[in-house]
Formats: structure tokens, sequence, C-alpha cells
């Protein structure tokens, strides 16, 4: 299999809007999760070749209820970019949605690593000894396969259908708000209104049970996968929504908010 003609076919796709009619997975005979990780290795090659540099991962799904169904053993994820990062100034961004096809909105948890996680513990609170900050955020996720049908292959080969990520005031964490804050994100809830109007509600545990704990499998995964880049210090991660993402469309305001964590809200406008 071409892997290098497959990322080349992704990258035209996004760049020109253009929908394929049949996922990877369905077209290609073996398309399997190793070869979707060289193909999103591949992106990443070509994208830095360009100028462009990665900045931390993004989560797919962070749900195991859809792991047997699925066959996944675990979480997948991809990288996110210098350009597809966007700080919210004063926790408001802009965002222009003419390059995407199909786009859809995220609300996630974003960290920042101070350091490397410990991959031998589930304690969520020794994974946040890693973490520098944590912010509420907008992922807009974006896809190329028609009706949104795809297997996690083609979402891991797709960027993991990463369009662009909004990321919202941060939270510096001190140790010693570190054991409070382990058992918060298990419980905090989130709100989500387009408009002014409230359109999903969602929880932590919508994310693997905790982001914290999302955050800690994630490394563990990476960590197995031989010939992947490991997490490191100033990498973002963003841990995957934490309710049912949502259409897009230019002309709306979405806002994010949060109850539990201390967190302030996020808004994202769209234009065309």
């Amino acid at each position: 299999m071409d892997v290098s003609a497959l990322a080349r076919e992704l990258m035209r796709a996004y760049a020109s809007r253009e929908v394929l009619p049949v996922p990877l997975s369905s077209r290609e005979a073996g398309f399997d999760l190793a070869t979707a990780y060289a193909v999103e290795a591949e992106l990443a090659r070509l994208r830095r070749a360009s100028g462009h540099t990665t900045v931390g991962r993004k989560v797919g799904y962070a749900n195991k209820a859809v792991w047997r169904a699925l066959k996944l053993e675990t979480l997948v994820w991809a990288h996110m970019y210098d350009d597809t990062v966007i700080a919210a100034s004063s926790n408001r961004a802009s965002l222009s949605l003419g390059r995407m096809c199909s786009p859809r909105i995220e609300p996630e948890i974003v960290f920042k690593l101070r350091g490397p996680i410990d991959t031998g513990t589930a304690d969520p609170a020794a994974t946040l000894g890693a973490v520098e900050w944590l912010a509420l955020g907008f992922e807009i996720v974006d896809s190329v396969f028609a009706d949104w049908t795809f297997q996690p292959s083609d979402f891991v080969a797709a960027y993991g259908l990463h369009a662009a990520l909004v990321v919202g005031e941060p939270r510096r964490l001190a140790p010693d708000v570190i054991p409070a804050l382990a058992e918060q994100l298990a419980k905090f809830s989130v709100r989500v209104s387009r408009n002014g109007a409230l359109v999903a509600e969602g929880s932590g545990r919508n994310s693997l049970r905790s982001p914290a704990l999302c955050l800690g499998e994630l490394a563990s995964a990476i960590a197995k996968r031989v010939g992947e880049e490991p997490l490191v210090a100033g990498e973002l991660v963003s841990t995957g929504t934490l309710t049912d993402a949502q259409p897009i469309h230019a002309g709306e305001t979405w806002t994010a908010s949060v109850d539990g964590l201390g967190l302030a809200d996020v808004t994202l406008v769209t234009t065309s």
C-alpha cells in the first residue's frame, strides 16, 4: 500500500473540499490502524516540510462503550499544528469555515504538558503532575468522507478529522490543587449554546470517565506503538468531546461553559 500516495490524496481532498464517496477502509484491502498511523505520520512530515510545526495531539474515540463495537483496544490520536490551534483572546475567537467540507464543533478540555507522563500508573493525580495548565476549548472537526461514514482507521489517517482547536484562558496547576482537581475532572458538567440557545450538555465522564484519565490513556497508548513520537513537555492535548458533536455553519456564535472546574467560558464566532 502506497502510504505517501494516500497521504497526498487526503491532503488534496481537504485542500479542494473534495468529498470522498468511499472511505479508505472500504476501498483499500488491509487498511488497518497501523497503516492509518503511517499515513498520519506522512501527513505530519509533509506539513513540517512545508514550514509548519506540530504542537500537540488530539484524541478520538475516548469512550470505552464504542471500543468493542469498533474492535478498538484503546483510543486513537492525531497531530495538531501551529496553524490549526488558536488562542482565544479574552476567551473569544473568530474562525473562517470557508475551507472546510462538513465541519462540526466539540467542547473539550485541553492540557498543556510540563513534562513527560508516567505511563505506568492509572492515577489521575499522578498524570496531572505532568500538566502545566488546562483550559476549556472547542475543537472543530471536519470530514472528507461522505455522510460522515468512516472507520477508526479512516479517522486517524485523515488528520484525526482535526481542522482547528480554539483554546480558552488557561488555569495553571499548582501541586496543592491537583488532588481536588483529579476528582473534579470526573464530575464537572458542560453546556454548549449556539446563538444564545442551549444545544448540548455533557460532563467530564464523557472523556474516558475523566479528561485526566484520557490523558494518561493517550500517553500509555502512544508508548505502546513502535516508532510513535512520545508526548513531550510543551505539547497540547485535546482530550475528546464532552458532548455530541454539533454541525456548525458560518454566521454563528458558539459558547461553552463548565461548572466545577474554575474555567472561564469560551466563545467562537464563525465566518464564511
